[in-house]
């Protein structure tokens, strides 16, 4: 019995590692849809999304499940609880590459882009990916390192947005004010899909651990 438990919490980390390839390509070809004013590639991102939603729902079920039949404790709990949580983030990363291939449906044909911010958003999205895939990575291997070191791609990420404030507030932006929110929710976009990638890589240190990251100690993430 317990065997075949230990069987079910791997699982569950292998769900929790494919939802982690399926954002990230989502946002990999969301931003090439953005970048490219390509509708067909912004469609299948589009279309795609009931299938990490519906991950997420299979990720929680079987964390539900493990709950109420095994009582997991310590490590094993950790590791079901984390699993609910970091299940909500990935779904969340879904989405936020969903709104991104809207923005380049919505558009079309015309690019969503002005050209001045292309180059930032193809950096974001490079970026973003890499977390994407390294999130894969650690939930399978549970490297506390590894997840730690997120953090500076997560930094990349910022680092970019905050920039993006200093190109819009120019006196002499010539866009107008439509590119200018359509580059201001593209920028939070792809922010708070980093910012969840790090989420999931704390839940991770969590499980190794037992202690969430983030809040105070100098061993934080």
């Amino acid at each position: 019995m317990r065997e075949a438990y230990h069987v079910e919490l791997e699982q569950l980390a292998d769900r929790l590692a494919a939802m982690s390839v399926q954002v990230a390509d989502a946002m990999e070809q969301a931003t090439k849809a953005l970048l490219e004013a390509d509708l067909g590639l912004a469609e299948q991102v589009i279309s795609n999304d009931a299938k990490v939603d519906d991950a997420r729902a299979d990720c929680e079920e079987k964390a539900y499940a493990l709950l109420a039949l095994q009582a997991p404790v310590a490590t094993d709990l950790r590791t079901v609880l984390a699993a609910i949580h970091a299940a909500e983030s990935l779904e969340r990363m879904g989405d936020l590459a969903l709104h991104v291939a809207k923005a380049a449906r919505r558009r079309h044909p015309e690019a969503v882009l002005p050209e001045a911010v292309r180059a930032y958003f193809a950096e974001m999205g490079t970026v973003a990916v890499r977390l994407a895939r390294k999130t894969e990575q650690i939930i399978k291997t549970k490297d506390v390192e590894a997840a730690r070191e997120l953090e500076t791609d997560d930094d990349q990420v910022d680092d970019i947005h905050r920039h993006l404030f200093t190109v819009l507030m120019n006196r002499e932006w010539p866009h107008g004010v439509a590119a200018a929110v359509d580059v201001t929710l593209l920028g939070r976009f792809y922010e708070r899909f980093a910012d969840h990638a790090v989420s999931v890589a704390r839940r991770m240190v969590f499980v190794v651990t037992g202690k969430m990251p983030g809040y105070g100690t100098s061993e934080d993430l």
